[in-house]
């Protein structure tokens, strides 16, 4: 039984990096080589959704250490994000990911159609130094 185990513990820390990494990987240079956009949207919205996973863990690895399950509940949340079955990544992108990108871009939209006169309100000159006005390069 102890075999067992231990063949059972490096299976599973190698199938977090095959999972997570190699066969997203390999998946991404077939969706970039087909004609079909489908695929290109899974696998962008993977790599955006495992970027933050990735930055999150690394903010939170403090705690995160200390909750014993973490990486089988990580492991089983990309198994969900990665396979094609589920389309997962594409899934929350669509859900979250998409609708907090329409809510900053409709909110840009409105400032700026604002009048001449309100533009320009309570907008840093850092803002103006960092993001080109339209029409600057």
């Amino acid at each position: 039984m102890s075999r067992f185990w231990t063949l059972l513990t490096h299976v599973h820390s190698l199938a977090g990096p095959v999972l997570m990494l190699l066969y997203p990987l390999y998946a991404s240079v077939l969706a970039i080589e087909s004609p079909s956009k489908v695929d290109d949207e899974q696998w962008l919205a993977y790599w955006i959704l495992y970027s933050f996973l990735t930055l999150t863990e690394m903010l939170l690895q403090s705690v995160l250490e200390w909750i014993p399950i973490w990486y089988t509940v990580k492991l089983l949340f990309t198994v969900w994000l990665v396979l094609p079955q589920f389309r997962g990544a594409a899934f929350i992108y669509d859900r979250f990911v998409r609708q907090q990108i329409k809510q900053y871009t409709e909110g840009k939209v409105q400032q700026d159609h604002k009048p001449p006169e309100c533009k320009g309100k309570g907008k840093k000159k850092s803002v103006d130094f960092i993001v080109p006005k339209k029409g600057e390069h």
